[in-house]
């Protein structure tokens, strides 16, 4: 018995789609049937050999998350696929720790779900965990037209936020933000600070409460410069920068909170009560982000169009062959 599987064999390049033995569990793992994997940006890193995992041991089958059945049951799942020893859920099974499942609820789609995963779970907590959002409150998201920024967005607005603010470079990007109901939007097409400051503070209504950001650099600065007194930043990212200007004046004048992210400060529990609430919410239609059905056959080209930049929304890949969208 074989099975189909995306395979990195040289760190760099792309994936190939190649024939493989299924996976064997070990002690404390079960076999799960892959429906649905994103490709996500730390899928891409790890197979670039140059993250701060290292270089991976291959060949080895892609994929740091997934969605698929095991024992009848719709499940979310995480690996440590190029990051550690051990294949990932870009194949048709995966074997996978049984306490790392998570039961998804009743009517959750697994592409839909796949396409969320972990950066939905980081809008989620980073709003309400981390950020503290009650309601009532204005909310900046920078970054909007990502997948994390399009689920904070939508989260935010289901936190009870009274207007959401999103700031975007491309057109796309921005497109992609009103779509998910955004009440204004922002370019980012400048490092201006003083400039993006009076765009983003001309779209809000009054002080900024919370800026959710997954960029850093001069979009973060700026923000933080629309908020009121008391106001929080929660970074989560640096897709612009790895340092950020942000004057004293703004930080002092204003006792701001500027907080860090990241999904690895969750304890199983909370990532899974996150998951679950994620995969309820697009169940019954209040959250999506923008995604495109890849068969496995065409890994190698969605591989190159996330890589590059060009893909309009994530990659989620199936293994099993084309699923139709849920109705």
């Amino acid at each position: 018995m074989t099975m189909r599987a995306a395979e990195i064999t040289e760190p760099g390049r792309p994936p190939r789609v190649a024939d493989r033995e299924p996976p064997r569990p070990g002690e404390g793992e079960v076999l799960v049937e892959v429906r649905a994997a994103p490709l996500t940006p730390l899928d891409l890193l790890c197979a670039s050999g140059t993250s701060y995992f290292g270089r991976p041991r291959t060949p080895y089958v892609p994929g740091v998350q997934g969605v698929g059945l095991h024992a009848g049951r719709t499940v979310w799942f995480p690996t440590a696929a190029g990051m550690a020893p051990g294949d990932g859920s870009m194949a048709q099974f995966a074997a996978v720790p049984e306490e790392a499942l998570v039961e998804l609820p009743p009517g959750a789609d697994p592409v839909a779900v796949a396409a969320l995963g972990l950066s939905a779970v980081a809008a989620h907590m980073a709003l309400t965990w981390r950020g503290e959002l009650a309601p009532g409150e204005q909310v900046v998201v920078l970054g909007a037209g990502g997948t994390v920024g399009q689920a904070a967005v939508q989260l935010a607005r289901a936190a009870g936020a009274r207007r959401v603010v999103a700031a975007a470079r491309s057109a796309a990007a921005r497109e992609r933000a009103r779509d998910v109901g955004a009440d204004a939007v922002v370019v980012l097409d400048t490092d201006d600070v003083g400039e993006l400051a009076a765009r983003i503070a001309s779209a809000a209504d009054g002080p900024v409460d919370l800026v959710i950001d997954p960029l850093f650099g001069p979009p973060a600065a700026a923000a933080a410069r629309t908020l009121r007194s008391g106001g929080r930043l929660v970074n989560l990212g640096s897709s612009a920068a790895e340092t950020c200007p942000l004057d004293s004046g703004t930080l002092r004048s204003r006792s701001l909170r500027v907080l860090g992210y990241t999904n690895n400060e969750l304890t199983p529990a909370q990532r899974a009560a996150s998951l679950v609430e994620i995969a309820r919410r697009s169940a019954e239609g209040g959250l999506t982000v923008a995604h495109e059905r890849v068969p496995l056959d065409d890994l190698p080209a969605a591989w190159h169009r996330q890589a590059t930049g060009t893909a309009n929304g994530r990659a989620v890949l199936l293994p099993h062959g084309q699923v139709p969208p849920r109705a």
